[in-house]
This record gives structure tokens, C-alpha cells and sequence, in this order.
């Protein structure tokens, strides 16, 4: 079932021992994959730190490269670095550098830093080369962003402050990566920039996280998950078909990898995988 481009998949840390049960049964399935790597991720103000740090440590210690979501907005850098620290002790080489988002009721002036490009900075002048730095980059801009010149700056501040390689937002239109590509190259950047996917699975979901996110979703995909929404398996048929083209279109202009984002779950990330192989 696996494919000759590079993989990874992307978890979020369980609140009960029974997520944590499902997830460790996802991880091992997918690990059958050979991933490049595993992320997991960060809540606003590190909500979910300890659960965090736990995930990433444990799935570490199974054989494959686990990368730490870090949000570094609020944070102080005396808490960046002991949060380092401890990810270096426990054999931690890849992260992901986010700013991230305010919790309810923090200033935007709150802590040491107020862009990821300040984190990826502070990383690469206190621990070097020890750790590969991901950030996030966005094909069809950050929702907050003023407009897609003023993104692409902001995103080329995080290359040129240090950053190692670049994991998009999900998209489902394969021009608008390769648009963002091609002016990051004319800004003149080779770093890798990995096309973050997004299986479809629940209709209601896709579209309140896209909403949150500004992924948009073409018109007639949209269409056609509506007519499927009381037939959850022709859904998740129709979605996986979907993807996987989107995969073979971005392959065929070249990403250098695939970042899925599972949602803890192995089977649609599979129904992909087994289209594309």
C-alpha cells in the first residue's frame, strides 16, 4: 500500500486513556507506512501541553520521529527553553513552530514572542542545527492576513530566520500551491514546502474547520458532498477519490512529500493511500 513520495501523518493529543489506546492502535497501523515522521499538536497558550509532551515522548520512544507542535505566543523564552530541554533529553530532533493562537482573555503583548518567525529565531540561535524546524505555510493565505504579498513576506521572515522546511494548510486546489510555490522560489527560497492533506470524511466538519481556517472548498466538491450527506460510506468513497487526485496532482508537480492530517484515525488516510498505490 505504500507510495514512493515521503509521508507523515499529523496527530492530536487524547484526553482519555481510551484515546490514548486509539491513537497508540493508529500510530501502529500507520507506522506500517514508514512516515518520515509524526507530528502532534498544541492548543491555544499550550492548553494541551502536558498532554503534548506526553504523546510526543511516547510515540518517540516507538522507532520513528515524533515532531512537538510549539505555540509560542504568551510564552516567556525561559518556558520555550526548558520545553526544548526536555524534548532534546528526550531525543526529539524534528519541531513545529507556531505562533499560534491567543487563549480567551491574553493581550497580544503577553510573553517574548509575537511570531513564530521570534520562535524559529530563538531555536536556531540557542540549540543551532539540534532540531529540524517546521512552519506553517498557507497556499491560500492566512485568514488573518492583510493580503497575500504582506503573507508571503511574513512567511518568507520565518524561511530566512532559520526554518528548515514548511508544512501548508490542507487545500483542496492543487494551483494554489503550486502558485505559492513558484513565488517563494522567485523570493528566492528552495526550502521544501509540503502539502499539508485533509481526508474527507463528515461534510459538517470539513466545513466548519475550513471556515475557522480559510481552506476553501471548491464550489463543486461542495456540491457534491451535500448530496451525499445522509450516505456516509458513498461520502467517504467520493472524498477519498477526491484526495487522492489531489495527491496525484501534487505529486506530478513535484511536492516533495505529503503531510496527512489524520484526526487520530488511520482508516481515511489509508483509503488514500491505497488509491494512490
Amino acid at each position: 500500500m505504500s507510495i514512493s513520495t515521503p509521508v507523515s501523518f499529523e496527530f492530536f493529543p487524547p484526553k482519555t486513556e481510551e484515546g490514548r489506546e486509539k491513537l497508540l492502535t493508529t500510530h501502529a497501523t500507520l507506522s506500517e507506512q514508514t512516515p518520515e515522521f509524526f507530528s502532534v499538536t498544541y492548543g491555544a497558550g499550550g492548553s494541551t501541553q502536558e498532554r503534548t509532551i506526553n504523546t510526543v515522548i511516547e510515540l518517540n520512544n516507538k522507532g520513528i520521529c515524533t515532531a512537538p507542535h510549539i505555540s509560542c505566543i504568551g510564552a516567556s523564552q525561559e518556558k520555550i527553553t526548558e520545553l526544548l530541554d526536555l524534548y532534546k533529553a528526550n531525543g526529539i530532533k524534528r519541531v513545529v513552530a507556531l505562533r499560534g493562537d491567543l487563549p480567551s482573555g491574553m493581550g497580544a503583548t503577553n510573553g517574548d514572542f509575537h511570531y513564530a518567525s521570534d520562535l524559529v529565531a530563538f531555536i536556531r540561535e540557542q540549540y543551532q542545527d539540534q532540531f529540524h524546524i517546521e512552519v506553517a505555510a498557507y497556499p491560500e493565505m492566512h485568514p488573518q492576513a492583510v493580503d497575500f504579498n504582506t503573507d508571503l513576506r511574513n512567511f518568507m521572515t520565518k524561511v530566512n530566520a532559520g526554518a528548515s522546511s514548511a508544512i501548508t494548510q490542507y487545500f483542496y486546489n492543487p494551483d494554489a500551491y503550486s502558485f505559492f510555490v513558484d513565488q517563494v522560489r522567485r523570493a528566492g527560497s528552495n526550502i521544501d514546502i509540503v502539502p499539508g492533506i485533509m481526508p474527507i470524511t463528515n461534510y459538517t466538519n470539513l466545513v466548519r474547520f475550513s471556515d475557522g481556517c480559510g481552506a476553501e472548498i471548491p464550489r463543486w466538491i461542495k456540491r457534491k458532498l451535500e448530496a451525499y450527506r445522509d450516505d456516509v460510506k458513498g461520502l467517504q468513497a467520493f472524498g477519498a477519490d477526491v484526495v487522492a487526485d489531489l495527491c496525484r496532482h501534487l505529486i506530478d508537480r513535484g511536492a516533495p512529500a505529503l503531510h496527512f492530517y489524520s484526526m487520530n484515525q488511520s482508516e481515511p488516510t489509508l483509503n488514500i493511500l491505497d488509491r494512490l498505490s
